[in-house]
């Protein structure tokens, strides 16, 4: 049985916005031998990173948290572009958060959680992975958070 993830991501209020093209000189998503490896992916709404700074700073834990989930509803847009579907994917494996920390900030677990809970939410447990959360002193474009993520796909 075939589940439609658009349909859950839609029912959580979430809809995936354009998937981002690399402004460098690589992919947003490499799939090899039914593994997917997409690309860091910064919160960028309509393009444009709309939240700047450090956490603990200039950025709050609230807002942090949301910009993990902006960061992972990207990587999902760039996974659904590359396999035409998100129900090709049969787990996530493996999450890596950075999140831009101001000195003494280390609670970098509670932002990228946005993010786990959100691939749980959508997947169930197909969506529980192993991760990293790590505090990191810049970010491209001064964002606050980027993630990256490998994930098991089916063949088309």
């Amino acid at each position: 049985m075939t589940t439609d993830i658009s349909a859950r991501l839609k029912d959580l209020g979430h809809t995936l916005p354009d998937a981002a093209r690399p402004s460098f000189n690589y992919t947003s998503v490499t799939v090899h031998q039914g593994v997917a490896y997409v690309s860091g992916q910064l919160p960028k709404i309509d393009g444009e990173i709309r939240v700047f700074g450090k956490v603990g700073c200039e950025v709050d834990i609230d807002q942090a948290r949301e910009q993990a989930i902006v960061c992972i509803l990207q990587a999902m847009a760039c996974l659904e572009a590359e396999l035409g579907s998100l129900d090709r994917v049969l787990r996530i494996l493996k999450l890596n958060g950075y999140v831009a920390s101001a000195a003494g900030f280390n609670d970098q677990p509670r932002v990228i959680d946005a993010a786990s809970d959100l691939l749980v939410q959508v997947f169930g447990e197909a969506g529980r992975h192993a991760r990293a959360a790590v505090g990191v002193a810049e970010l491209p474009r001064n964002a606050a958070v980027e993630i990256d993520m490998v994930v098991a796909v089916r063949d088309d």
